[in-house]
């Protein structure tokens, strides 16, 4: 994520090259904090380890304890290495404890 989108708050687990696990982890330990609801962020390729995180999370860890309540998609303009610009989809998952 770019500079220009301010801080990133405490309930944002953002997803990239390392292992689901590691996202997993560090969603698990917000919940565990008493986190009310995260959000899992996730650009281009890695919008796969984000699903794949929040269905761990969901089905295995927390069956019954964890709620999709909203997903939002998009698509930011990157700039490359080169100087091209080019489309990078987005995705926003955010999950809450049920109560």
């Amino acid at each position: 994520m770019s500079a220009s989108q301010g801080p990133i708050s405490s309930n944002v687990v953002l997803v990239g090259k390392k292992p689901v696990m590691n996202y997993v982890l560090a969603t698990l330990t917000l919940l565990n904090q008493g986190v009310p609801e995260i959000i899992v962020k996730a650009r281009g390729r890695a919008i796969s380890k984000a699903v794949d995180t929040v269905e761990i999370v969901r089905s295995r860890f927390l069956p019954d304890k964890v709620a999709i309540k909203d997903i939002k998609i998009g698509s930011q303009v990157v700039t490359t290495a080169e100087g091209r610009q080019t489309r990078v989809s987005t995705i926003e998952i955010t999950i809450s404890k049920k109560e």
